[in-house]
This record gives structure tokens, C-alpha cells and sequence, in this order.
């Protein structure tokens, strides 16, 4: 019976196109399958999408659609995720979209079976949120004021909710983090203990009454379960735990092993075995925290210069090519810095240069000397025991990499055979043999050596150029039994009279400075459509003297605090500090575009010296400074805010 191997990625959360850094985590993960399918495990790839909660919906009202609409579009949609997983060729055994009835289902009993035994209690939530991240945080937990992972703004919320005792596991999770491998890279779990363990865990708010756009809390209607909740025991209801769709659990649970970037460990390493433990399953084998892909230091955007949407970066460089770059170039557990120069030399001085023409000048001169099939006769010397002998240990180092999760360390081992195979080609001289019919043999011995070293190099490449591996294998004459695992370390496995077919390039050499001036044209013509149709109010024509002008006294001014004004559906009531000691009221009618928690603490323009407004029985003294313009036919206004290190009453000159 063959063994198990259960891996995941996290499941994705369709708010946005996805760019190239989306599909880093992905494509890892598919050449560890991809491996560990060739060392001939059992395995089991699950990926999928993260379709619930606060941004979905808001984004859905946004959009116009509902939001199983709006999710449907960027999961299934053209271009979607499922075409762009099928584009860089991802081999994921399931696909899992939480929105799935089965799931959502399941997700209503694993909740109910946590809050049977105690560990999930209602209580009121009073904290700050950050909605983009799904998290709620404690102010000691903010950085600078704002959520400490993605470095957006925080709100106030207060509301009814069902509360995880995530506090009960803080013991055992430690216990789990420090007791082995369970947590990799090892500096995460330093992070993991220190930042959140060792602080003192805090009970996990896990229900929302907010929102509607989530799993229901079936047995008290209007709460809807916490997105972090449902997105994460997607890895075992995929395998069918609490439900009846599949039947896998047993099989593959507990061999798991989750692939997530960096800023969601904390879920996969705390919470997730917290509940796990609440429900009484087995701890997965291993969750391993990748870095990102950045541009200039920073997290990877489609406004940093980079062309960096892998539709277009597939179309002009090849898939297998892309998936190579991104697993070559970057130490997994690390950040990358990508760049388009970076990606075109990765290409040109590994592709291109040493696999691509290591396969094309040894099946040129099989062809060139043998007629494209090599004789039986045989001439060995040290050399081909050199590169027999290196064939082994690049393989048996391979495959310890792979199992440690370094694909970038188990590709310098493939790269390190084949620059010696290169070498090996100066050092024994074929075409120096070739003009001497009494070193036939030994020419035989030498290409029939290059071929093996190439077949062995194309077997741990598998994994990650899959398409430009097959064709290599059946340019130097490798059939199905000789891309086997087990033969990839071993000398002598091609047939002794094999034939060759040299076929195309497999990589051309690419013209870095035409193909930069191509992508830097495209990432500006890209821009500039990005732009919103913007309506502006046209300059008026109308003069004042500047003598009028500098008698409007426009100051900075501090929001202490704002609130809607009663039976009015426009105002905002702000109390600001004005410098001068006394609070000052200001009324203005943008409620329409914000809410009163969005703007207190933040340093806004007023101008002070208007005449006393009465407005809906408040007076209001001074009017406050915004933006106004139209986009898409839609009024837009912006709040004129500014630095926040100016002080109240400091005048604007």
C-alpha cells in the first residue's frame, strides 16, 4: 500500500485578480505534490477559495452583485482563479470553494461541536477590527495604530458575538510550536511564541452579527461564523470530516501538511490546532511559512512598475519558465525581491544557457557523428565515473531538500549536475574525437554519458518544468521507464544503442533590453487604462483679489469626535479642537460618504471665519474643506485630511 502525503495551500480569497505573487505559494506547493507523486506516495493536493465574510460583501455592494455572484465571477469566471491554476499547470487532486454545501454544512456542526463542549461561549465584542484582514486586535496588538498585518486602518466594533476559548490552549499550542518540526521555518515559531503565546492568548471572537455574507450559526440566527473558522477547516471537510461527499479523512488526516504565506501563520500554527484540539482531531504534520514576492522592499502590487500579472508573463516567456523563476530564484522561507531583469536572466543564464543547450549540442552531435543513434562499443574513463558518481549524490541531495521543503536548494542540485555536464563536454572534446575513427567508442562513451547526466538532471526538474521535460526526455531518447525515480541517481539505464530526436529549442535566448522595453510599454499602456474616468468641476471664471482671499482663516483642526446628527440623513455633527482650548461644532452633510468612527482622531482643514449656521437646531461654526468630483458618473467626495503631526489651529498659508 502505497504511503500518504496530504499537502494544501491556503485557500485563496477571491477579492481582486490575482498577480503573480498569488500564484508563488501554488506553484510550490504543486512541485512538492509533483515530487513526492514521482517518489510514488499517494498524494493528495487540495486548494481552493476563501469565499466568505465583510469584504466580500461590501465589494459585492460595490460591484452591484450579489455576492455568491461576485464570488462566482472571480473563481469561475474567465480568467479566474481556476483558469489561471490551469494555465501554470497546477495538479491539485480537489478544489474546495467554501461556499460549497457540503462545507457550509459541515462548518455549522464543527461550531456547534465546539460550543457543546465549552469551548465556544457567547459574550459582546468591544475591540478594534481590520476589515480587509478578517481580524479583530487588542491595542496593545496594533503597530503605529493600525493592523499589524497588513498595516491598514483599524475601526471600533462592538457587537453580540460567540467567543473560542483559544485562551484554554495556549499551554498545549506552545507545547506544539516548541516541540519539533510542526512549525517551519524555525524563526516563525520564535515569532508565533513570542509575539502572541507569551503575551497572554485572548479568547477568539468567532461568530459576526454585522454581516450576513458568511456560514450560519444555525441554532441563533443573525450570527454568521467567523471567517477564519470556516476558511480553515476547509482542510478537513475536503476530506470529508462532517459530511458525506468524500470519505478521505482516514487516509490522508493526519499527514498534512499546510503551505502558507507568512502573514497567515499565526492562523495555522495557533488557532487552527486550538480548534483542532477543541474537536479532538490529530495535529497536521507541519505548517510551512513562506515569504512573499516584493517589489523595492514592499508587498507586491500592480501599481510598483512590474509587470507582474502571470497571464502576460506566461504568454511572453512560457509557463514552465515562469514556475522555474519563482522557485529558483527565491529561498522559499525568504522574501524575493522579483523584477522583470531578474525573471529575463533567470531564464537566459539557467534555461537557456545550461539546460537548453546542453540538450541541444549533445542530440546535435549524436545526430552530427552517429546518425541519431549511438553504437553499442564502449570507452569509459574517469571522467564518466566522475559524473556517474555525481549523478548519485546530486539525487540522493535532491530529495532531501524536497522533503525539507527547499525547492530552491533541491534546484541548485539539478543546476550543479548540469554545469558539470557542461564542463564534462570541454573536458573529453567530441569533436576532437570525432576526427579519429579509432576513438569511435570512446565518443560513443562520452555522448551516452552526457545523456545520462541530462536524464537524470530532467528527472528532478519534473517537478517544476513538467512540459519542457517531457519533450527533453524524448529528445534524448528516455522512455517512461527511464524518467522513474528510482533510476535518476543510476548510471547505465538508457538503452546502449539509444536514439535521439532532436527536436526544438526548449528555451531561446532572450533579448533583454527589447523584451524590458516591451514590458515597460505595457505597464504604462496598463496604468493609463487602470485610470478612472474622472469628472471634474470646470476652473471657475470668475476672480477675488488676494486681499479677499487671505481673510478666509483656514486652520488645522483635530476630530475629537463625530456623530450623526438625529432625523438627518446628510449631517455630521464634529467637535473639533481649534488651538484655542474651546471646542468648536462644525456640521457638514457627508454622510453619505462617511461613517462617524472612520474620521475621529484624524487632523482635518476648516475654515473658522464664517458667519454662525443654525442647521437642524445645532449651530455650527465654520465649514469643513473637502474634495469633490465625479468617477464613473458617480459623485465621489474626499474629506480633505492632512498630516497628522500638524497641530490644531496651525494656520494654512
Amino acid at each position: 500500500m502505497k504511503e500518504t502525503f496530504y499537502i494544501t495551500t491556503p485557500i485563496y480569497y477571491p477579492s481582486a485578480k490575482l498577480h503573480i505573487g498569488h500564484t508563488y505559494c501554488t506553484v510550490a506547493t504543486d512541485a512538492i505534490a509533483r515530487y513526492k507523486r514521482l517518489r510514488g506516495y499517494d498524494v493528495m493536493f487540495l486548494t481552493g477559495t476563501d469565499e466568505h465574510g465583510q469584504k466580500i460583501e461590501e465589494k459585492a455592494k460595490e460591484a452591484g452583485v450579489t455576492p455568491q455572484q461576485f464570488v462566482d465571477e472571480i473563481v469561475t469566471g474567465e480568467g479566474g482563479i481556476l483558469d489561471l491554476w490551469k494555465l501554470m499547470n497546477i495538479s491539485n487532486d480537489r478544489f474546495i470553494r467554501t461556499t460549497d454545501d457540503y462545507h457550509v454544512a459541515a462548518v455549522q456542526k464543527i461550531f456547534k461541536k465546539m460550543y457543546d463542549n465549552g469551548d465556544i461561549y457567547k459574550g459582546a465584542y468591544k475591540g478594534k477590527y481590520c476589515t480587509p484582514c478578517e481580524s479583530f486586535w487588542t491595542e496593545s496588538q496594533l503597530v503605529d495604530g493600525k493592523c499589524p498585518d497588513c498595516g491598514r486602518e483599524v475601526h471600533d466594533a462592538e457587537e453580540e458575538a460567540y467567543f473560542f476559548r483559544l485562551s484554554k490552549y495556549a499551554k498545549p499550542v506552545q507545547e506544539l510550536l516548541e516541540s519539533g518540526t510542526f512549525l517551519e521555518p524555525a524563526s516563525r515559531v520564535n515569532e508565533m511564541i513570542n509575539n502572541f503565546i507569551k503575551p497572554g492568548l485572548e479568547d477568539l471572537c468567532v461568530s459576526r452579527t454585522s454581516f450576513s455574507w458568511g456560514v450560519p450559526v444555525d441554532f441563533d440566527p443573525g450570527h454568521v461564523v467567523y471567517v477564519w473558522v470556516d476558511a480553515l477547516f476547509n482542510y478537513a471537510t475536503a476530506m470529508g470530516y462532517m459530511n458525506d461527499r468524500y470519505n478521505d479523512l482516514d487516509k490522508y488526516w493526519p499527514n498534512v501538511h499546510h503551505i502558507v504565506g507568512k502573514e497567515i501563520v499565526r492562523f495555522h500554527s495557533i488557532i487552527w490546532p486550538a480548534m483542532l484540539m477543541s474537536v479532538g482531531m490529530p495535529m497536521p504534520q507541519k505548517v510551512y511559512g513562506h515569504g512573499w514576492l516584493v517589489i523595492d522592499g514592499g508587498k507586491m502590487s500592480k501599481s510598483k512598475g512590474n509587470v507582474v500579472d502571470p497571464y502576460v508573463l506566461a504568454e511572453k516567456f512560457g509557463v514552465d519558465a515562469l514556475r522555474f523563476f519563482l522557485l529558483r530564484t527565491f529561498p522559499f522561507g525568504s522574501d524575493g525581491n522579483f523584477s522583470n531583469e531578474l525573471l529575463i536572466n533567470t531564464i537566459n543564464v539557467d534555461l537557456a544557457n545550461s539546460l537548453g543547450n546542453l540538450v541541444s549540442r549533445t542530440t546535435a552531435m549524436v545526430e552530427k557523428y552517429f546518425g541519431g543513434t549511438l553504437p553499442a562499443d564502449r570507452c569509459h574513463d574517469a571522467l564518466d565515473d566522475e559524473i556517474s558518481a555525481m549523478m548519485k549524490e546530486c539525487t540522493e541531495k535532491y530529495a532531501g531538500f524536497m522533503d525539507a521543503f527547499q525547492p530552491h536548494l533541491a534546484l541548485e542540485e539539478a543546476f550543479r549536475l548540469i554545469g558539470r555536464a557542461n564542463k564534462y563536454i570541454d573536458e573529453s572534446a567530441p569533436w576532437v574525437l570525432a576526427k579519429d575513427e579509432a576513438n569511435r567508442a570512446r565518443l560513443a562513451t562520452v555522448l551516452y554519458t552526457l545523456l545520462e547526466a541530462i536524464r537524470s538532471a530532467l528527472t528532478m526538474l519534473v517537478p517544476f518544468i513538467p512540459e519542457s521535460c517531457a519533450k527533453a526526455f524524448e529528445q534524448i531518447g528516455a522512455d517512461a521507464a527511464a524518467q522513474a525515480w528510482e533510476k535518476a541517481g543510476e548510471y547505465g539505464v538508457l538503452p546502449a544503442e539509444v536514439s535521439v530526436h532532436k527536436g526544438e529549442t526548449l528555451f531561446p535566448r532572450i533579448d533583454a533590453a527589447a523584451m524590458l522595453a516591451e514590458l515597460e510599454a505595457m505597464q504604462e499602456a496598463a496604468k493609463k487604462a487602470a485610470l478612472p474616468a474622472l469628472e471634474v468641476e470646470p476652473l471657475t471664471e470668475e476672480t477675488i483679489d488676494f486681499d479677499t482671499f487671505c481673510k478666509s482663516d483656514l486652520r488645522a483642526v483635530k476630530i475629537k469626535n463625530c456623530e450623526a446628527v438625529k432625523k438627518s440623513d446628510k449631517l455630521l455633527k464634529f467637535t473639533l479642537d481649534d488651538g484655542t482650548g474651546t471646542d468648536r461644532i462644525i456640521l457638514s452633510g457627508i454622510h453619505k460618504y462617511y461613517e462617524p468612527d472612520q474620521l475621529i482622531g484624524k487632523t482635518a482643514v476648516a475654515i473658522l471665519n464664517l458667519p454662525p449656521r443654525k442647521m437642524m437646531g445645532v449651530e455650527s461654526n465654520g465649514m469643513l474643506i473637502s474634495a469633490v468630483h465625479k468617477e464613473k458618473g458617480e459623485e465621489k467626495l474626499h474629506l480633505m485630511l492632512i498630516d497628522d503631526a500638524v497641530p490644531a489651529g496651525a494656520k494654512l498659508c
